[in-house]
């Protein structure tokens, strides 16, 4: 047995989407989107991993993101009408990856952490930046491949950044210090 130290599943350079491998080189802090109802078991709340989304501000400001239409959290952000945004640290890298659907989570994501709940959603307790949003489903639209979500935010909570859980290029990066 050979252990590569490359990836056996990359495509060949001309097979990979340019556009894609641009949008990688951006890069940006990880942020997860969460929704459900107050006090609800974990099969009703719902949560995404989301990198591709930008901050607007104003009065009100605004949170627009690039989500997974068919995606469990788009049906019950779409059921609530709100949501939590929170930016992941650097100790969240298995939490981002879980609620991906790139690490496995026995029970679901929500049982690997522990959870507040808020009038916008179970906010993670040891997220120290979040924002309440709610969603305006009369501007969200299909775009790409992605549905953009227009969040008007109704809260904002700030608080030390220790370590932001930064993604490019498909890799976590830890941030220099």
């Amino acid at each position: 047995m050979t252990i590569h130290s490359s990836h056996p599943f990359v495509p060949p350079e001309s097979e990979r989407d340019p556009l894609r491998r641009m949008r990688g080189r951006i890069g940006g802090v990880v942020s997860l989107w969460t929704a459900g109802p107050a006090g609800s078991a974990d099969e009703a709340r719902a949560g995404l991993t989301v990198s591709s989304f930008m901050i607007a501000a104003g009065a009100p400001g605004h949170i627009l993101a690039l989500i997974d239409a068919d995606s469990a959290f788009a049906d019950a952000a779409r059921g609530t009408g709100v949501a939590v945004v929170q930016l992941l640290e650097w100790p969240h890298q298995r939490l981002a990856d879980a609620f991906a659907g790139q690490f496995p989570a026995p029970g679901g994501p929500f049982r690997l952490a522990d959870w507040a709940d808020t009038a916008w959603g179970p906010r993670l307790a040891t997220a120290t930046t979040w924002a309440g949003v709610r969603l305006a489903p009369a501007r969200a639209r299909d775009v790409g491949w992605s549905e953009l979500v227009d969040g008007v935010v109704e809260h904002v909570e700030i608080g030390p950044e220790e370590a932001p859980l930064v993604h490019r290029r498909g890799r976590y990066q830890k941030p220099a210090g």
